[in-house]
């Protein structure tokens, strides 16, 4: 038995190397695939978290614009209601009516004089005046009190009834305008500035986690309460934090240059108006309109090359003053070189990407949004049915008016202006309850977003060269054109941005 099962194992002994080799390679090669498929399910499982971690810190970086805007707002907003006080005007314009119902009341006027002044006119001409206060800006309000109480005030030239309340026309349509603009350049900006640091932190982040330490048997305790705030502004904070200045001038400076173009263009535009005079919301509308042409550009290609860096950031040799001013240079640790390369990067890119045709446009979207909100306010509140009584202006007249033939309703320019002097203290609210312009421009301008994307998920390579010394011939001088060194926007992102209709 044993000897007939060696002589068979002898004559078929090459049959049998034979399988033993198909199967023992027919088992290598099933492992190797098991491998491979193992490597591969292992990377699409990091390839996934990565992109959840990166969706996430996208997403929380996009929430913290939202708060970093509303935190600086009043600053700007503040300044830019005291630079057009038209609650003080109003309150002038009462002290003017209150002095001449008691001459009237003392007998200077006649009794003719007296008996053509009804209850109701003088109601409604408190109403009409009252209209223009704000709950939201006490301090004009008190100012003005005061002054009617017997405070000294300042010394200011006599005007005359017709001058006030063509002050108070100006002032009132040029301080909502210059706040829409102040808001739409922050919106942006600060979208910019905090996506380059979360963009910088994550690559950061990623790299600190590629690289093993140099004693993995070393336990470290490390406090995690700042992960938040170090997300936002990456693990250079003392560069982050001069980077994050320069939002200054824009709340110092940039508006004040917008307030001085806006209020040229509406004096051009609403200048010959009469606030007795009636207005549609059609032509309330084409007004608006005329004054962006003149403000961003009479046409498409003037819009498209419109530049808004000189509102947004400083020239070159006001970039020191600006830190001072801002208080960074006297509470910081001394410039270093790594610091000064890495800020002055910051500060190119930025430049580049303000300078963008994309920039460009998505600031007028964002500036349609807001236009149409604040002729929407407008709307609903001056326009209102002409069944419901309306807040007075002038007189005691009717100041909705049904248009004849079924045309769209009328209302006195003074309810717009009234609207609008209240809708300043709205678009410039920085806490509680929501501000509603800023809402529509984040909800209803997508291309904002994907400028954030663009900005936070590009040019990871440049940010490997950051700490390299730039000569000066590299660096960005903003007196000149742009040199672009940021990557241009992918295809795909330009045509969704462009595309969207005006």
């Amino acid at each position: 038995m044993i000897s007939a099962t060696g002589r068979w194992f002898r004559r078929n002994r090459k049959g049998l190397a034979i399988g033993a080799g198909v199967l023992g390679a027919g088992y290598l090669a099933g492992q190797y695939v098991l491998g491979k498929i193992s490597e591969a399910r292992e990377r699409m499982g990091s390839d996934r978290v990565a992109r959840e971690n990166l969706r996430r810190r996208f997403e929380q970086n996009q929430t913290d614009c939202t708060y970093t805007v509303l935190a600086l707002l009043p600053t700007a907003a503040e300044d830019i209601l005291e630079a057009l006080p038209v609650e003080e005007l109003t309150k002038e314009l009462q002290k003017k009516r209150a002095e001449r119902l008691a001459r009237l009341g003392a007998g200077e006027g006649t009794g003719s004089d007296l008996s053509s002044i009804s209850p109701s006119i003088t109601d409604d001409d408190r109403r009409s005046l009252s209209s223009f206060q704000s709950d939201g800006f006490v301090r004009a309000s008190q100012l003005g009190e005061s002054t009617l109480e017997g405070a000294a005030p300042s010394p200011s030239p006599k005007r005359n009834k017709t001058q006030l309340w063509n002050e108070v026309k100006i002032t009132s349509i040029t301080r909502s305008f210059t706040l829409i603009y102040t808001l739409s350049l922050l919106t942006i900006f600060t979208r910019i500035q905090l996506n380059l640091l979360g963009r910088r932190n994550y690559l950061s982040s990623v790299i600190s986690m590629a690289t093993p330490p140099a004693d993995a048997s070393t336990i470290r305790l490390e406090d995690h309460d700042d992960d938040d705030l170090t997300q936002t502004l990456g693990n250079d904070f003392e560069t982050n934090r001069r980077y994050l200045a320069f939002s200054w001038w824009l709340l110092h400076r940039g508006w004040k240059q917008l307030m001085e173009e806006v209020q040229a263009a509406v004096t051009e535009v609403f200048g010959s108006l009469n606030p007795r005079e009636d207005i549609s919301r059609g032509k309330l509308a084409e007004l608006t309109l005329q004054v962006r042409r003149k403000v961003e550009g009479d046409t498409e290609e003037d819009r498209k090359r419109r530049k808004w860096l000189a509102y947004i950031l400083p020239p070159r040799e006001e970039e020191d003053h600006l830190l001072e001013e801002s208080g960074v240079l006297g509470v910081t640790e001394p410039s270093t070189p790594q610091t000064t390369a890495t800020l002055r990067h910051l500060l190119d890119e930025t430049a580049d990407l303000i300078d963008s045709p994309t920039f460009t446009r998505v600031v007028l979207l964002l500036n349609n949004e807001c236009f149409e909100t604040l002729v929407q306010q407008c709307t609903a509140e001056a326009f209102k049915n002409p069944q419901t009584p309306a807040p007075q202006s002038f007189t005691s007249v009717a100041t909705i008016v049904p248009g004849a033939d079924g045309s769209e309703p009328k209302t006195k320019l003074a309810n717009v202006l009234a609207v609008m002097a209240r809708q300043a203290h709205v678009i410039g609210n920085g806490t509680a309850p929501p501000n509603i312009y800023l809402n529509a421009m984040e909800q209803g301008v997508r291309e904002l977003e994907a400028f954030a994307a663009v900005m936070y998920s590009s040019n990871f390579d440049s940010e490997l060269l950051d700490a390299e010394p730039k000569t000066q011939a590299e660096t960005h001088d903003r007196n000149e054109e742009p040199n672009h060194r940021a990557k241009p926007f992918p295809p795909h992102v330009m045509s969704a941005v462009n595309n969207r209709d005006d």
